[in-house]
């Protein structure tokens, strides 16, 4: 194969999660006072600008959008990659939706991207190329990213995150998922679907099966077999990540994290 006759290399745009103001029951309230739980301040910079530098930092990322902050509040936040914001649609698979038609709009549009939360901000430029590349050793349509027990146990000790058991052991879900565009722009009818049954527990149970569905209540599900109900329920190709880096999962959402991560990005070189 020539230089010529070989595809060009996929093009990867992030969509940082962002939506979510806390409410007055929520734990973060005291913290947050009614503004965007991606503005906090921690470590000295707002949270999501953490985040944004990591993206900045990745040589694998192209383009930037900010998804849940009206274009006013994202002038708080800056970023070395092109970018821009969308407003909060009022759900994450809404803002995902959004985020990710704001980066087909922009020409040349990715092949894949980045969802990212807002909410971890210890990640680096070089836990987003591993992900990256992780994922595109195959191909897949979508990459969901899950972090052994004992990886964030033994990073953050005590963290009391929340753990599911799979035949292959006991995980916590990550917070970077790669997506083929076309899932977005209306060629994949799975989307719609996925985007219908977001807000019901018997809707998802039946998108999966109800099979899978006990599996997973059971704590007997095996990756194999998750993968292959998604692909024979949703004619999705779906493949699941084990991530060695704990940080991908270490969300802020109670004042006991956001003190742990505080303290730590206070002895990051600024």
């Amino acid at each position: 194969m020539t230089p010529a006759d070989r595809p060009p290399p996929p093009t990867i745009d992030a969509v940082v999660m962002a939506g979510g103001v806390p409410g007055p029951d929520d734990p973060l309230y005291p913290l947050t006072q009614g503004r965007p739980k991606a503005l906090l301040e921690i470590g000295g910079r707002p949270m999501a600008q953490w985040v944004l530098d990591a993206l900045s930092a990745a040589t694998t990322i192209r383009r930037v959008v900010i998804a849940g902050l009206a274009p006013d509040q994202a002038l708080a936040l800056s970023c070395a990659r092109p970018w821009g914001a969308v407003a909060d649609q009022g759900n994450l698979i809404d803002n995902l939706t959004a985020g990710a038609a704001w980066t087909l709009a922009q020409g040349a549009p990715p092949t894949h991207v980045l969802a990212v939360s807002a909410d971890i901000p210890l990640i680096t430029g070089e836990m987003v190329d591993w992900n990256v590349r992780a994922s595109l050793e195959s191909d897949h349509d979508m990459y969901y990213s899950i972090i052994p027990a004992e990886v964030m146990e033994r990073r953050f000790p005590g963290s009391r995150r929340t753990f599911f058991r799979l035949k292959e052991g006991r995980f916590t879900a990550g917070d970077l998922s790669l997506i083929r565009t076309e899932i977005f722009s209306g060629y994949h009818p799975a989307w719609r679907q996925i985007v219908d049954a977001r807000k019901s527990l018997v809707k998802q149970a039946a998108l999966v099966g109800w099979d899978t569905f006990l599996l997973v209540a059971l704590g007997r599900l095996s990756l194999a077999w998750g993968q292959r109900r998604i692909r024979e329920r949703l004619g999705m190709n779906g493949r699941v990540l084990i991530s060695p880096y704990a940080e991908i999962g270490m969300d802020v959402d109670k004042p006991r994290q956001y003190e742990l991560l505080r303290r730590e990005l206070e002895r990051r070189p600024q």
